[in-house]
C-alpha cells in the first residue's frame, strides 16, 4: 500500500509530458524526480539557475556548488546548463517554463494559492513562487488534502496571504485530482477505495463530480 505522499507523486508524474521544461517547487515536489520514467526526455528547471537537474546518483559525492532551490544537492543530466538567477527568472517571466509543481498551505475553488506565509510564524519570504505562479501556464499543486488536525486545505476561499490569485490549474492530493474550472473544482480522479461522500466530507470547497467519468489512482 503506497503512502499518501507516494500516491500523490505517482499521480503527479502522469502530468508531465516528454519535451517539457518542468519546475519543481521546494518540499514534496522535488521528490517528483524519482517518479518520472528514466527514458522520458524532460528538462528540470530550478529557479536558482539550473536547467537539466537530476537526482544525485547513488553513491556519488555531492558537488557542494550544485543545489536546487530548496538547498538539496543535485546532479545534472548531459547537456545541462547553469546560469545566474537573472537569466533563470527571465525564462520564467517569458513563459519558457511549461509546468510547475508547488506545495500549498491552502488552495481554493477559484484557483487562488496560499503557500508562503502563516501569520505569526517565521517565513523566509515569498521567493520564486510568486513569479512562477503568475507566469507559468500550468501550475499543479501537490499537497495533503487536510492539515495535521484534519482541517480542509481545499477551501471555498483562501484565508492566508495569497502567493498569487487564480493561478492554479490542477490540485493533486492523496484523496483526489481536481481541475480548476470557471464553474469550480471538477474532480477528475478519486483515490482507490475512497467514497465520494467521504471526499466531500473532507473538503470545504464545492466539488463538481460526475461519478460515471471518475478515474481511480
Amino acid at each position: 500500500m503506497p503512502s499518501d505522499q507516494e500516491r500523490i507523486l505517482a499521480r503527479a508524474a502522469r502530468e508531465v509530458v516528454a519535451g517539457q521544461i518542468v519546475n519543481l517547487g521546494i518540499g514534496l515536489p522535488t521528490r517528483l524526480f524519482h517518479y518520472l520514467p528514466e527514458d522520458m526526455e524532460v528538462l528540470i528547471h530550478s529557479e536558482n539557475g539550473v536547467l537539466g537537474c537530476q537526482p544525485l546518483a547513488s553513491g556519488r559525492e555531492a558537488d557542494l556548488e550544485m543545489i536546487d532551490s530548496g538547498g538539496a544537492y543535485i546532479g545534472t543530466r548531459p547537456g545541462a546548463s547553469v546560469f545566474d538567477s537573472a537569466l533563470s527568472f527571465a525564462m520564467i517571466r517569458r513563459s519558457r517554463v511549461d509546468i510547475t509543481f508547488m506545495g500549498a498551505f491552502e488552495v481554493d475553488q477559484a484557483g487562488n494559492l496560499a503557500n508562503w506565509k502563516i501569520p505569526g510564524k517565521f517565513s523566509p519570504g515569498i521567493g520564486g513562487a510568486m513569479e512562477l505562479a503568475q507566469k507559468v501556464d500550468t501550475l499543479v499543486v501537490l499537497c495533503s488534502h487536510n492539515d495535521k488536525h484534519g482541517n480542509p486545505k481545499i477551501l471555498r476561499h483562501c484565508r492566508l496571504p495569497l502567493t498569487a490569485p487564480r493561478c492554479v490549474s490542477r490540485i493533486i492530493t492523496e484523496k483526489a485530482v481536481m481541475q480548476v474550472t470557471a464553474a469550480g473544482l471538477e474532480v477528475i480522479d478519486i483515490a482507490e477505495g475512497l467514497e465520494v461522500a467521504a471526499l466531500r466530507a473532507a473538503t470545504e470547497a464545492e466539488l463538481i463530480i460526475d461519478e460515471s467519468r471518475l478515474g481511480r489512482f
